[in-house]
Formats: C-alpha cells, structure tokens, sequence
C-alpha cells in the first residue's frame, strides 16, 4: 500500500509499506478521507519532538472498517468510522476529572501511532479503551467526517468561554479553525460574529463562504478600533485568537468588553510564547481568559453529531479534495493559505 512517511523535516516521501494486520484490540480500517492542518505544515517543516520518523503522518480520519482484532466487540467489516487524534489515557487524575484534554499521558495519531495519510491503518487498543472510534452518521460523508477532529477542537474552545446566546463574538484568525468557530459561534446563540484577518486574500475567500456580521482586515485598518467601533465602544463579549499570533492575543486583551471571555485558542510559536499583558485591564474590566488545548473523545461525537444535524455545516469549508499521490502539494496550499480545508482521499 502507499503511505506519506516524515523522515525528517523538509522529508516526507510516498513509498510502498506493506499492508498491516489488525492485532489484539486493535482494529485496521481502509482511510477514506483525511485532512490537513497546520500542524502537518509545522511537522514538515519543523518535526515534532514526539515523532520518532519514519512515521506516517495524518490525524484527522475517517474511514471503513477492513478487520478487527481479537477481543474487539461492536465493529464489524463495512462500518464507517472517524478517529480521535489527540488519545488521552483515561485512568489519570486529570481524565478521571473530566480533563482528558489536559492528559499527562496523553499520545497522538500521526505522532505516537501512524496516522491516516495511508490507504490503510490500524486504530491502536488504547483509542477504543477511550471509546475514541466514531460511528458516522448517515447522511454524513468521509471527507466531512474527517472535518469532524479539527471542529471538535472548536467545541471544547467555546464551551470553555461559555459562548452563549446574545454574545457579540471576535474570531481572529480565518483559517479552517476561524471558519468554524464563526459557525460554532452562531451555532451557539451569538447575536453577531466578526472575522479578524491579516491577509486580505484569504478574509475574502472565508467571508465569501462562512459570511460574519463583519469582516476586518488587520493589514488595512487597526482591529481593536474597528471593533470597539462595531460594538459602539463597548468591546464584544467573546474573543476567540484562532491565530498563532502574539499580537492577536495582546489584541484580544485590549478589545474585549467589561466582563469579556478570551480563548487563547491557538497556540504561539515556542521560540516566541511570550507576549505583553496588561494587567490593569483584566483586573479593572473583570476579563476571564481561558486556553484551550485540543479535544476529547467525547467532543468528537458531538462535533459529528452537529455536522449531520446540520448546525455546523462543514462541506463547503473543503476547498480541495486530493489523492495522497497528491498529499505534499495540500500540506503546500495549506502553507501558502491557497484553501480553507484540504483533504486528502486516499
């Protein structure tokens, strides 16, 4: 079979692996669909210090059941299903708190194990010990599926800072995550929702898809302004950075209203993680700001849940579906920001 292996950074190669075999507790699937991100542009870049190469890279999966391992019960040949990414251990003090997200122990598809960008791969013993394998709805296809790791990333964000009916919401950022945390927001009950975007080019291309009460171009005018303004001085409610930026997250800080909630939602580069605060405004205006680091098995079933209930549609967000011959050039538009989300179908 064909695989997309990290080597080394600037090094992934499409080879020839041979087929595996499903193991005790484990169960093979046939990859139908999975998508890119950032962090596979960062992996191929930079590496990771978790990924011991070659590895099979992909983390965002769905596809069909091939085989199941001895001991496995509740699957079967033919079962559509999406796999969690980020797998925490689930007998932690922090998992048994309801924390999985922030599991010590916690190991990765892509990372720890081979991910999707194969034409076959094995969902390992301890993502059904979490009950991390998804069966998807009907009516919802793979590529949309694969959608569904990334969205429930977005959920576990927003439930953090309570985005609630009435709220006036900020998204920076306009990539595949800004896009759904602006349907998530609406999704929620938020009364109006603004897009933050350097680029021009890739503001245009979301807003033309997603449509936020505003759209504000960083690069043209200063977004602090433009949203104090929008909000008659006030500040918004919420806002969300869904940007590796320090000065998103200085922005955030500054525009929120009396009362605001602020999810760091992206992280920073860990050479410059460092921004400036102003303290006296969190304190004197009551600010909650609150990260948000990834998602739990359970997000996932509700983030497929909303896809196939159509609350927060996906499909449209997919700009280009490949073959995995065609795996580098869709982590290149990713880089470039050519597309919203690119999936590849091997």
């Amino acid at each position: 079979m064909k695989v997309a292996r990290f080597y080394a950074p600037e090094d992934i190669r499409l080879e020839e692996a041979p087929e595996p075999t499903a193991g005790a507790g484990e169960v093979k699937i046939r990859v139908r669909a999975c998508s890119t991100c950032g962090t596979d542009v960062k992996i191929s870049k930079h590496g990771h210090l978790r990924i011991v190469p070659p590895r099979v890279m992909g983390h965002e999966i769905a596809g069909e059941v091939v085989e199941v391992g001895a001991g496995v019960t509740g699957w079967s040949a033919g079962d559509r299903v999406q796999v969690i990414a980020a797998i925490p251990c689930g007998t932690c003090p922090d998992c048994l708190a309801g924390h999985m997200t922030v599991c010590p122990n916690q190991v990765s598809m892509g990372y720890d194990f081979d991910g999707g960008f194969a034409e076959y791969m094995i969902v390992p013993a301890v993502v059904l010990a979490v009950d991390g394998l998804n069966r998807i709805p009907e009516g919802v296809s793979f590529a949309e599926a694969s959608v569904a790791e990334p969205f429930a990333c977005a959920i576990n964000a927003q439930e953090l800072v309570n985005t609630h009916e009435g709220d006036v919401v900020v998204v920076v950022g306009s990539g595949p995550i800004g896009c759904l945390h602006v349907r998530l927001a609406r999704a929620r009950g938020a009364a109006k929702v603004f897009l933050v975007e350097l680029s021009r080019e890739r503001l245009d291309m979301a807003a033309a898809i997603v449509h936020p009460d505003a759209a504000i171009c960083a690069s043209e005018t200063d977004p602090v302004a433009e949203v104090r303004a929008l909000t008659g001085g006030r500040g918004p409610d919420v806002v969300i950075t869904a940007a590796a930026s320090g000065a998103a997250q200085e922005q955030a800080v500054q525009m929120v209203g009396p009362g605001g909630r602020i999810s760091f939602f992206g992280g920073l580069p860990k050479d410059k993680p460092v921004i400036a605060l102003d303290s006296n405004i969190v304190h004197y205006r009551e600010l909650m700001i609150m990260g948000a680091n990834g998602s739990s098995p359970d997000h996932n079933k509700r983030a497929l849940a909303m896809i196939a209930d159509g609350s927060v549609p996906v499909a449209d967000l997919i700009t280009h579906h490949l073959t995995l011959d065609q795996v580098l050039d869709g982590i290149g538009v990713v880089s470039r920001g050519e597309g919203i989300k690119v999936t590849i179908e091997p």
